[in-house]
């Protein structure tokens, strides 16, 4: 039996910030036992301060900007019903840096510097990358994670049992993703399934005229140059 059969992501892996743990305390999260896997959308400067000195490992899978413009929209309307924000106007927000978590260029330079210094405690993974190679990521995450897979569990193809189970199109498909409500946020109730869409690579290109996806391009590269990031 997996916990990911009958519960969804989001819920078996908590938000260090949601709900409303920002400003309270984090009793809940510190009851976990040891060792805890959590996730957030915080950038690496809002990180709690002892996260370095616990040893704590950070994963941060970034995507592809315009992919993440397209992606964002899509959520917000979903979430927002009654306060839809057309694509054009997103992308004027996006370019200005107003995002929920700031300026998307910031928050991948954030973890993507602290990457180079600190390979062995933050590893920098690209959305595009992994799904073009998932098992060679799966095996990364292992190794980063100090749980390398065994040959024994290689030879049984465990990994492509892994990458499987945990694929977009699986996860999708189960009824505790597809269907109910949850309010995973605080105060505000969403379908489980608003957090499947597509995901996939290049769909951005649905939706951006050329003009808008050479505005976003040609912001990303200025505000990136000279730090060995590109998209």
């Amino acid at each position: 039996h997996l916990p990911s059969a009958t519960c969804s992501p989001s819920n078996l892996v908590p938000f260090l910030e949601l709900p409303f743990r920002v400003l309270h305390p984090v009793t809940e999260l510190e009851a976990l036992p040891s060792p805890r896997l959590l996730c957030t959308h915080l950038p690496h400067q809002l990180l709690p301060s002892g996260v370095p000195a616990l040893g704590c490992r950070v994963v941060y899978l970034c995507w592809e900007p315009k992919d993440v413009l397209v992606s964002t929209w899509h959520y917000m309307n979903k979430v927002h019903k009654d306060f839809h924000i057309e694509l054009d106007k997103a992308l004027d927000f996006f370019c200005q840096g107003v995002t929920l978590y700031g300026p998307f260029w910031d928050h991948c330079l954030g973890y993507w510097k602290r990457s180079v210094e600190e390979p062995d405690r933050v590893l920098f993974f690209r959305y595009g990358e992994m799904m073009a190679n998932p098992t060679k990521h799966v095996r990364m995450l292992a190794n980063f994670l100090g749980a390398p897979f065994s040959s024994e569990e290689e030879s049984a193809g465990v990994v492509e049992e892994v990458v499987r189970l945990c694929s977009f199109e699986s996860l999708k498909s189960l009824p505790v993703n597809s269907t109910g409500v949850s309010d995973r946020i605080g105060g505000l109730p969403m379908e489980n399934s608003s957090y499947f869409r597509s995901a996939k690579v290049g769909d951005w290109r649905n939706y951006l005229t050329e003009e808008m996806a050479r505005k976003l391009d040609c912001i990303v590269e200025e505000k990136l140059k000279g730090s060995g990031l590109s998209f």
